[in-house]
């Protein structure tokens, strides 16, 4: 199963290493392979959650996940998605954007690649922030039968009984990081409030159309009872499974983020960051998910979807701090690592618990 499931992420890391060697010598395979580190260790509280979204999807957007989904996230957010921002903060053609990124330069220097993309870094942290946090603040504030850390899931419970409680938080974060932390508080705003926004729209069309083919596949079980066939199992199909695949990659953005950003205090060369933290990290990424789906651990170890978004509320809190006060990579790679080690040792306790009382 292991080697399955990994098959193609050691074959593209091999691969990988040795254009990186070919390309910069032993250096660039180091730095290659540092930024690989770095990716994985920050998104793997990332592949936890998209592993829980994974397992309600249908087969065929489970493969589109894993074949278009890497396509956008290696080219799409590791190496277009700088260069837009770069472009447009620059006012650059994208020839030139990519003219300006293979100069390298460090982060340090004005005009480089690195340092706008830097100077952009506000933008992106209260979009992808913003969008963390509604998506935190929606896991904790729902009433759940199974809780992880009582002392503070149970209040947080009661407190989400109010109407709009995540939104209404998330805002007034919102309004307080562009107040006291914010250098241009209006562009922070705009660019929070779009990844509010973009969480909204994407997550209420996703169980719209989620809800819809449930009721659907209720009423196909019903008729199959009827007439002695075996009954359907509610996965994601059709328009469900598209805007849960819209939303898996929404979500890889948005933690992608702080890994885009850190790689450039290794390194400026955008080819070394396309293939250490595109393809190695993001395939790695892509590789845990669907090892810990088809591995069931999500259903043996009940408190790993908890640890991911308590990860995922320190990673949003992390973002918006970045906006005011630098934040070394290495504090949000730990964080999240340590959510998850604690909620992963947390369900062998509970595991224990139950088969002694069994």
């Amino acid at each position: 199963m292991f080697f399955r499931v990994f098959r193609w992420s050691l074959i593209i890391t091999v691969l990988s290493l040795i254009a990186a060697y070919f390309y910069g010598g032993w250096t660039a395979l180091f730095l290659c392979f540092m930024l690989a580190i770095l990716e994985v260790s920050l998104s793997f509280d990332n592949a936890v959650l998209n592993a829980t979204i994974l397992k309600r999807m249908s087969e065929f957007w489970q493969k589109i996940f894993l074949t278009v989904g890497i396509f956008i996230a290696v080219f799409g957010m590791r190496l277009l998605f700088p260069l837009l921002i770069v472009g447009i903060v620059a006012q650059l053609s994208p020839v030139e954007a990519i003219q300006l990124a293979l100069q390298k330069g460090s982060i340090e220097d004005p005009g480089t690649y690195a340092y706008i993309l830097n100077e952009a870094k506000p933008q992106i942290a209260a979009f992808g922030g913003m969008f963390l946090l509604m998506l935190f603040l929606t896991f904790v504030f729902e009433d759940r039968k199974l809780k992880w850390l009582r002392w503070i899931e149970v209040p947080l419970a009661k407190i989400g009984k109010l109407e709009q409680m995540a939104m209404v938080v998330s805002l007034i974060t919102l309004v307080l990081v562009a107040q006291f932390l914010a250098e241009k508080p209006m562009v922070v705003l705009l660019s929070g409030i779009l990844g509010v926004v973009t969480y909204v729209v994407i997550n209420g069309l996703g169980k719209l159309f989620e809800s819809g083919m449930e009721h659907k596949l209720e009423d196909d079980d019903k008729a199959a009872k009827k007439s002695g066939r075996a009954s359907g199992l509610a996965l994601a199909t059709g328009k469900a499974g598209f805007f849960l695949f819209l939303y898996l990659e929404v979500l890889d953005a948005s933690f992608s983020f702080d890994g885009v950003i850190g790689a450039f205090a290794i390194t400026s060369d955008p080819i070394i960051i396309a293939l250490g933290l595109g393809l190695i990290g993001a395939m790695f990424v892509r590789s845990i998910t669907v090892y810990l789906v088809r591995q069931g651990s999500l259903g043996k170890f009940a408190y790993l979807e908890h640890g991911a978004h308590w990860a995922i509320g320190a990673l949003a809190a992390i973002l918006l701090l970045s906006i005011g006060y630098h934040v070394n990579e290495i504090i949000t790679g730990l964080i999240g690592v340590v959510f998850i080690a604690a909620a992963f040792i947390s369900s062998l306790i509970r595991n224990k618990h139950k088969a002694a009382k069994a």
